[in-house]
């Protein structure tokens, strides 16, 4: 495979691993977290959680699901690009 492939993984590794932080701190904790700090404390809804913290919660696993692939990837990348 080419040089290119593992670079773009590695820049895309680490804008979702940014993002992945970020997200998961904008999560409301038992403390309110820092989703309070911007708003997200004062929502209500019936079933617990608004529709903002589902679709935060939708982004988490999906931005999650690619940092995921990509060090799969990466994992395969090196293992076909060292020979052994």
């Amino acid at each position: 495979m080419p040089i290119w492939f593992a670079y773009t993984l590695i820049a895309l590794l680490t804008i979702t691993s940014i993002l992945l932080t970020l997200l998961i701190l904008l999560h409301r904790g038992k403390g309110g977290g820092m989703s309070s700090m911007f708003g997200g404390g004062v929502s209500s809804s019936l079933a617990g959680s608004s529709v903002a913290e589902k679709n935060l919660d939708r982004y988490t696993v999906l931005v999650g699901i690619v940092w995921f692939a990509c060090i799969i990837g990466l994992g395969l990348w090196l293992k076909l690009a060292v020979p052994a």
